[in-house]
């Protein structure tokens, strides 16, 4: 069960009192505050947006971590009556705009723009999440989806920076979602082909890591997977769960912040697994006791560099960017974990 306090005296004593919010974990795992959750969810929003805010300053590209991950998180936050900064919100649905909207004709000739599959399907999922409809832009980039790989059995990852850039599985689902979600009349046709074409890989191949294990969970309702299909990959990927209630990115690494938010989020909203499932409330355990005091969670890279590094505001240096992605993704998994506001 979930214990309930009185919100606002338990928030203002500890942020008047410093008292480690860790110490309000009880220790029976079942029980766990949704105040606490609260104030650990709204301590990271305010970074969230800031390295938002430092990316599109800086840069004139859309990119998944700074741009499609925390507007998830963002977005579901402001559904929870989280306070969010609703003009930022808005720059950051503009830049992606413009960014697919500067790679219209190169979507339309097939070649799309950096990134390819992974760049055109997280753009129209921030798109989505920030309640954008069909247009001559996403129209184009659906286009592209459908002919980019298209002999191939399913849409496959470009470049080697995982986790988030580095599976088969994460570039397949993106695009799954962005046909299903931007494609319009005259498409359906072909994006019903597609799909068919793409069910067979996704229901035989075997994902290696948690990366995989999750957008394999997410890409199965959009091929008409059984239920039974997907409670066997929920389990498998329950049963990966670590000592200290966290998740790994791959076998014999750590448990860390990306890893755990991503399975939480998918346990949660894709594999419609109860808050009160024991691993659901460790995985939360852990994304509260190891946020760090500014309010974000550290993931050190094991991705190789190939831009002009560049500070977004958001800490960690050169772990910068996967850290906003695994803190976005931290955020949203405790959102997900909340009950929904009436």
């Amino acid at each position: 069960m979930i214990r309930r306090y009185r919100p606002v005296l338990l928030v203002v004593a500890i942020l008047a009192t410093g008292v480690d919010r860790h110490s309000y974990l009880l220790a029976d795992d079942s029980e766990i505050s949704p105040e606490v959750i609260r104030l650990v969810i709204s301590k990271s929003i305010p970074l969230l947006e800031k390295g938002t805010i430092g990316s599109a300053d800086q840069r004139q590209c859309f990119t998944c971590h700074s741009q499609t991950i925390p507007v998830l998180a963002l977005a579901e936050a402001r559904k929870r009556r989280f306070t969010i900064d609703d003009e930022n919100f808005k720059r950051q649905m503009g830049h992606t705009e413009s960014h697919l909207e500067r790679g219209r004709e190169d979507y339309l000739a097939g070649r799309g723009q950096g990134g390819k599959v992974l760049t055109a399907g997280y753009a129209l999922w921030a798109l989505e999440a920030g309640g954008r409809t069909r247009n001559d832009t996403t129209t184009a980039v659906v286009r592209f989806l459908l002919e980019y790989q298209k002999e191939t059995s399913h849409w496959k990852h470009q470049g080697s920076r995982p986790p988030s850039s580095g599976s088969d599985f994460t570039a397949t689902y993106v695009a799954l979602r962005g046909l299903a979600t931007f494609g319009i009349e005259e498409q359906q046709s072909e994006i019903k082909t597609r799909t068919e074409q793409v069910r067979e890989w996704l229901l035989s191949e075997t994902p290696q890591d948690t990366e995989d294990r999750v957008f394999r969970i997410w890409a199965l309702p959009y091929v008409k997977a059984g239920e039974d299909t997907v409670q066997e990959a929920s389990s498998e990927l329950i049963a990966s769960q670590q000592e200290d209630g966290g998740w790994a990115q791959t076998a014999g690494m750590e448990s860390d912040a990306y890893a755990t938010g991503t399975v939480l989020v998918t346990l949660l909203r894709a594999a419609d697994v109860s808050a009160e499932h024991p691993s659901v409330r460790r995985g939360v355990q852990y994304l509260v006791s190891s946020q760090l005091d500014d309010g974000t969670w550290h993931v050190v890279t094991r991705a190789e560099p190939f831009q002009t590094y560049f500070e977004s505001g958001f800490p960690h240096g050169k772990d910068q960017f996967i850290s906003i992605a695994a803190s976005s993704w931290a955020t949203l998994a405790l959102v997900y974990f909340l009950p929904e506001s009436p």
